[in-house]
């Protein structure tokens, strides 16, 4: 149940030890006073089940068959998985069951699948991290030079001596 569903379940708790009037349980659950009688007559002819959602205990209508579920985590797990380095992800997976088994899944759907078994996470491969050298040492690296085309009668780099005399 939901914490919204627990919530009702419990103020229609208290209104059935008359703790609470009807009235007041509107109040609290923000809802019309009709909306809260519905609530109260579906609690006194189902209990707590009243209260929970209708499709609670349903599987989806698009979700897919448990055999197909089986039998793609074990091609993946026979065919396309082996050391961390060596694993397929979900994209590529998807594409070689589409191309050699003939099996068509969404890499979204397979991606789920694959977390849940354990067969991928998320985290990325990262590289082998590489020092960088420092930066060698040049005659003049820290003057920084104007490039700007030159204006007769104007000095353009910075006071330095220029091939243009300035």
């Amino acid at each position: 149940m939901s914490s919204r569903e627990l919530e009702r379940v419990e103020i229609m708790g208290r209104v059935a030890c008359r703790e609470l009037k009807l009235v007041d349980a509107a109040v609290l659950l923000q809802l019309s006073y009709r909306q809260v009688k519905r609530l109260w007559r579906r609690y006194q002819q189902k209990g707590r089940k009243g209260l929970q959602h209708g499709n609670a205990s349903h599987t989806s209508n698009r979700s897919k068959a448990a055999k197909f579920w089986r039998q793609v985590l074990g091609l993946i797990k026979k065919k396309y998985s082996g050391g961390e380095e060596e694993r397929f992800g979900p994209t590529l997976a998807a594409e070689h069951l589409a191309e050699e088994d003939g099996i068509t899944i969404d890499d979204e759907t397979l991606r789920g699948w694959m977390l849940a078994e354990g067969l991928w996470s998320r985290q990325q491969k990262r590289k082998k991290h590489c020092q960088r050298r420092e930066r060698k040492s040049h005659f003049g690296e820290l003057v920084q030079l104007d490039r700007s085309p030159p204006v007769a009668g104007r000095a353009w780099s910075g006071g330095l001596p220029d091939e243009h005399g300035g």
